[in-house]
């Protein structure tokens, strides 16, 4: 099956896009790494916080159950941002190591 003379020619096109895209693939791995590490500690927040008890003068009330979760996805997300606890690296170097045994396999 031959392959249409417009297709062939935007074949190099595309590959250059696919180099393009693949250089800045380590960045776009890092940064959905850190935002699953920071749904993960965003979830275990919630579970600790779960537990506590607000009652007092000062705590309690319909505002602190309306912020309380925005203030606990906060909490993940700079936690995740300043290192976290080793997710996002195990994920990055996984992801990657997963990207370079698919492009060493001949297509």
């Amino acid at each position: 099956m031959a392959i249409p003379a417009d297709l062939a020619m935007s074949m190099p096109l595309a590959n250059a896009r696919l180099s393009a895209t693949a250089a800045s693939a380590p960045d776009s791995v890092r940064q959905a790494a850190q935002e699953f590490e920071a749904v993960f500690m965003n979830t275990m927040l919630s579970q600790m916080f779960a537990g506590l008890e607000t009652d007092g003068p000062f705590g309690g009330g319909q505002g602190e159950e309306m912020f309380r979760s925005l203030l606990i996805e906060e909490y993940g997300s700079n936690i995740a941002a300043a290192g976290g606890i080793g997710i996002a690296d195990d994920i990055t170097r996984e992801l990657l190591s997963l990207q370079e045994v698919s492009n060493d396999v001949p297509q």
